[in-house]
């Protein structure tokens, strides 16, 4: 998927429908001339409807729609027929979408599964006919209810990412080049920090037929969980990942330091997400010799219980056994592999 048809974020103005007027109707026919009251209820104004759907991975289908409106119920008739409720407005989102309220920022929808459908602005109730007001001291009620206002709201989607791997690291950590060799995704690579904007997703394919999702998300900064850099555009699309990649390059200064500085952002935006499966890969491995990675391989091995991966994604070295690494990690946090994509 091209970058920028990624689309992560919009915000919309839902409107639902009014309900229809109740009805004022007397009974009349051929044989009676002064009939009772038998008007009946307006019908239901249509809602704004949020839907999931698995096949869609953007919300850029509602980039450039800014109003969703749903229709108006009809007014009730005589004979005590029933108005017909507004058709309602359904938008279809990916899953991992979440429904905020645009004022107050509260959450108020998660969308998680296909077909799973919720109103997001309910249509206005249709008013009660002249029917229901009838009595022994009123027997000809001529007045009905109006239909109920619909309602006006504006909604902002956020798009978590459902991916089984998602990759941590500062810019220029090798991310977006680690996801176009092991994928056929091609994200935007170049030399300065910040290339990636917008998350990349990429088919990962492993042993036997298997496969698995990797997310390439912009790199994180010190601060990010304050709002810094791309701040927390980019935190939220980790949470639905089972299994957290970190990458540090094999250059930087301190490798520990780094990674444990990572760690502590994604704490600081979320404690839950030092819950899921974490693998330190050392990426631009063919910077080194055998002797200076052997030093690093020690020096990490006193800070870590497991020995992190080394790995060149330029040279195409330590590539299988990262992937056999994170597909261990996978099926540890998804011991069951209920998700489609497993082959």
């Amino acid at each position: 998927m091209a970058s920028q048809n990624f689309v992560d974020y919009v915000k919309i103005c839902c409107r639902s429908g009014k309900g229809g007027q109740g009805s004022t109707h007397m009974h009349r026919d051929k044989t009676t001339s002064k009939g009772g009251p038998d008007g009946g209820d307006g019908g239901r104004g249509g809602h704004v409807i949020i839907r999931g759907n698995n096949q869609l991975w953007t919300l850029l289908h509602l980039k450039y729609q800014r109003h969703v409106i749903a229709a108006h119920g009809e007014g009730g008739s005589g004979n005590r027929k029933h108005g017909g409720d507004g058709k309602d407005a359904v938008i279809e989102v990916p899953l991992g979408t979440l429904v905020k309220d645009a004022e107050t920022g509260e959450t108020q929808i998660e969308i998680t599964e296909h077909g799973q459908t919720v109103v997001a602005t309910a249509g206005g109730r249709g008013g009660m006919g002249n029917d229901h007001f009838k009595s022994p001291t009123n027997q000809a009620p001529r007045y009905a209810q109006p239909g109920e206002d619909g309602q006006e709201e504006w909604k902002i989607l956020e798009l978590k990412l459902l991916a089984d791997v998602g990759l941590v690291g500062f810019p220029n950590a090798g991310k977006s080049t680690l996801l176009s060799v092991v994928s056929a995704a091609k994200p935007e690579i170049a030399d300065y920090p910040f290339t990636t904007l917008r998350p990349n997703l990429g088919m990962v394919a492993h042993r036997d037929n298997k496969s698995f999702v990797m997310a390439d998300i912009p790199g994180i900064i010190e601060g990010a969980a304050e709002g810094k850099g791309l701040g927390l555009r980019f935190l939220r699309h980790i949470e639905r990942n089972p299994v957290l990649l970190f990458l540090v390059p094999a250059d930087s200064d301190d490798i520990f330091a780094e990674y444990q500085t990572l760690r502590k952002e994604l704490e600081k935006y979320n404690p839950d997400l030092m819950e899921k499966q974490h693998i330190l890969a050392v990426s631009k491995c063919d910077m080194l010799d055998d002797e200076l990675e052997l030093e690093l391989r020690q020096e990490l091995a006193q800070h870590l219980e497991e020995s992190p991966l080394f790995f060149s994604s330029v040279a195409q070295q330590g590539l299988q056994p990262l992937k056999d690494a994170v597909w261990k990690a996978i099926v540890q946090a998804n011991p069951l592999l209920h998700n489609p994509h497993f082959q």
